[in-house]
């Protein structure tokens, strides 16, 4: 690998083989012609859909983020400032709840339709729907009666804190003062969406009904969808019409849908990618041996987890459950497994994130972890019947469960299946809670309520069947505090109450570890790894 050199795509003359091997790599076949300004990017995943209210992915968020832009948008190098977006400026009164944005005057979706506050309106209405089934509508539960006429016990949507002053200005009122909500709105379900081209796909509270194809969707971001072949490629181009089109150096962007790594890493090593998603565990070293040039290692703010299914036996048992946390070895994970600088989670919230410092309840401990299992009524696994361990296809997903599913087989007796699904079936099996023990991972933001908040009973993101009244209280009044020592004493009672159930068992935290093409510029490190596209560019490779 020290003679490693990626091709890039500029020589005219080798467009169209390149497209072609990419595609024979990713899917068996095929062939298409590239420009030679266009970003390639290893996607990890085929995405579910590209609506912003339904999907909860990263491989559907990345691409969101070329096609979408929010009131408020990531800002290029620094997580902690929300960059103007739609709106050009903002400003707060009534005591921190009344928020009013100023959109931009020359803001336009990619019909060249104007965007308006009464999209904004449409949008985040739609987020609270019930038909519509968000899982991210307890977000809106921060908005004035957004939880009342969520759960239907009002039908009046006059009476939400939402409102189109006019054209735009569009004002939003709290229920109280909420830190941190500039952060909150930058997530994607907060995105705008393009209110006639919903209504004629069969309205705001229809899911998956096709507006998101090439020939239907309308979006507002720097780039514009224009191929989506499903297991093969997403594509976009400049969209003409955006507000801030001369910043855009792309002509445009292909996401290719690729989930195992090994494939992934060879289209990149044979100048068919410029950005991976990940890498292959075991060439991570090499990589930084042979050609660090090519590997980065990026803080992020995100943790990596099991969910345990409490409501199915045998896990109903809190006892057993804790007894699985205490078997693994997550310093021995860290150091010989994923080998990426990845940091051992005693907590599902990273240190320091937004100035925190999480509880340290998770360790590893062997003899105790025997105890607690003999106390649940299983000594030495005996009793105990198998179950599954569910995963999202993945070579390094799979070499994780190898081990811990050795750890328990070792420590514990405890025999366990290890079952892959790829990306779409892995999400709605969990989401249905049709499994026993599952992988999961989590992007939270720069603020600690991000991470804790899945935990609440009412989030359609809390799949492990934790519910906890004391819980949904130590939130509630979280997001309501504005001093920052007053509302870390109370995430922490939270975080210690969720860890101390065993509802989840963190394993480390991320460090985002890619492959990237020196070529590729203005890709700035970012804790939670989104960024404007639009400052992005391609220059020729020294």
């Amino acid at each position: 690998m020290k003679n490693l050199r990626l091709r890039t795509c500029y020589w005219a003359g080798g467009l169209l083989v390149l497209g072609v091997t990419l595609l024979m790599v990713a899917c068996g076949g095929g062939s298409q012609q590239t420009g030679g300004n266009v970003l390639f990017i290893g996607n990890g995943g085929e995405p579910r859909d590209l609506d912003p209210q339904t999907v909860t992915g990263v491989p559907e968020i990345r691409i969101l983020s070329a096609l979408l832009e929010g009131l408020v948008a990531h800002h290029p190098t620094d997580d902690r400032y929300p960059a103007p977006g739609v709106a050009e400026r903002w400003e707060v009164c009534g005591e921190g709840r009344v928020w009013t944005f100023h959109l931009r005057e020359d803001a336009r979706w990619s019909n060249g339709d104007p965007v308006t506050a009464h999209d904004f309106l449409f949008s985040w209405r739609r987020i609270i729907e019930p038909a519509l089934a968000c899982e991210y509508a307890d977000w809106m539960y921060l908005v004035k009666n957004g939880e009342a006429f969520h759960r239907g016990e009002i039908d009046d949507f006059d009476a939400v804190g939402l409102r189109a002053v006019d054209e735009r200005t569009f004002e939003v009122t709290l229920v109280a003062p909420t830190a941190d909500f500039l952060q909150i709105i930058l997530h994607h379900s907060f995105l705008p969406v393009h209110p006639p081209t919903i209504e004629r796909f069969g309205g705001i509270d229809v899911r998956a009904s096709g507006w998101t194809q090439p020939q239907s969707f309308v979006g507002n971001g720097p780039f514009r969808l224009t191929e989506w072949r499903p297991n093969t490629v997403i594509s976009v181009e400049r969209n003409p019409y955006y507000w801030d089109a001369r910043t855009v150096r792309l002509d445009g962007i292909r996401f290719f849908p690729i989930d195992d790594e090994n494939t992934e890493e060879r289209a990149f090593r044979t100048g068919q990618l410029h950005i991976t998603s990940t890498v292959p565990a075991n060439m991570r070293e090499r990589y930084q041996r042979d050609n660090p040039q090519y590997i980065r290692f990026d803080p992020q703010a995100a943790v990596y987890f099991y969910r345990l299914n409490t409501l199915r036996p045998p896990l109903d048992n809190r006892l057993l459950r804790e007894a699985l946390s205490l078997a693994i070895n997550r310093e021995m994970l860290v150091r010989q497994v994923t080998r990426g600088g990845e940091t051992p989670a005693h907590a599902i919230v990273p240190p320091g994130t937004g100035g925190y410092t999480p509880p340290e309840r998770i360790r590893h401990d062997p003899e105790r972890a025997r105890e607690l299992l003999s106390e649940a009524g299983f000594p030495a696994g005996r009793g105990l019947p198998p179950f599954e361990l569910l995963f999202n296809t993945s070579d390094n997903h799979r070499r994780i469960a190898e081990a811990i599913q050795q750890m328990w087989q070792t420590t514990l007796g405890v025999q366990v299946t290890l079952v892959n699904q790829e990306w779409q079936v892995y999400l709605n099996t969990t989401q249905n809670m049709a499994y026993s023990i599952s992988r999961a991972g989590w992007v939270g933001n720069i603020y600690p309520y991000a991470f804790l908040r899945i935990y609440l009973s009412e989030s359609a993101n809390n799949q492990t069947g934790f519910a906890s009244e004391r819980y949904d209280e130590l939130m509630r009044q979280a997001r309501h505090t504005m001093d920052d020592e007053k509302r870390f004493a109370l995430l922490y009672e939270a975080e210690d109450l969720l860890l101390s159930e065993f509802a989840v068992i963190p394993i480390y935290w991320y460090t985002n570890v890619f492959l990237i093409n020196p070529a590729v510029r203005n890709w700035n490190p970012k804790l939670i790894d989104l960024r404007p596209y639009k400052y992005v560019e391609l220059v020729e490779s020294p």
